[in-house]
């Protein structure tokens, strides 16, 4: 009896996660390509946004800094596009989320920091050495998705736009997968790498 309560906040939060992370923008680019009408997507980014929200403090009584700022700026952006009747604002969103953590991660370095600690939080226990290197590696992945969001965004017509989004997700799955094996080179005995991922920085 005393082992299931203590299972369910695992189980609970793997899924919860996973809506708030990459629920908005998977029902953004579902919207978009089933209506062709990218205002009526970004009301289904508004609403899904803040649904991502609500069902993740529902299940786990909190919201986590990271999930409550990537929800808000969805908020936040999704609002004005409808407001203005424009994409320019969920596109451009991209570029900001990905430069403001990029500058984040190495400003906090050059600041003598461990940034992306913050993030991970308890997750991992590596070697100030290794948090470096893993924070600039990180922040050089959010500076490199920002350039390119730029230029696909300038570049490209819509639907390019939305499938280069919803590409970004598998990337970013990718790239935290390369980083696997230097985390499990340096971790503490009994850490878990694939539990310190950081959420997808988009929708």
């Amino acid at each position: 009896m005393s082992e299931a309560p203590a299972e369910a906040p695992k189980k609970n939060s793997g899924w919860v996660r996973t809506v708030v992370d990459y629920g908005a923008a998977i029902a953004f680019g579902v919207a978009y390509f089933v209506t062709k009408d990218f205002q009526k997507a970004t009301w289904v980014l508004v609403a899904a946004s803040a649904a991502a929200l609500a069902i993740g403090y529902a299940v786990e009584r909190r919201l986590a800094i990271l999930p409550l700022f990537f929800g808000g700026m969805a908020l936040v952006f999704g609002t004005l596009g409808l407001i203005f009747h424009s994409d320019v604002f969920v596109k451009i969103k991209v570029t900001v989320i990905n430069l403001a953590l990029a500058a984040f991660l190495v400003g906090g370095v050059l600041m003598k920091r461990q940034p992306l600690k913050v993030i991970m939080g308890e997750a991992l226990h590596l070697p100030d050495a290794a948090w470096r290197t893993l924070t600039l590696r990180y922040g050089a992945y959010f500076a490199l998705v920002a350039i390119v969001n730029e230029v696909v965004r300038n570049t490209q017509d819509t639907d390019t736009w939305v499938k280069f989004r919803l590409a970004l997700l598998p990337v970013a799955l990718v790239f935290v997968a390369t980083q696997l094996p230097f985390m499990m080179k340096h971790m503490a005995k009994g850490d878990d790498p694939k539990g310190a991922e950081p959420p997808d920085a988009g929708f």
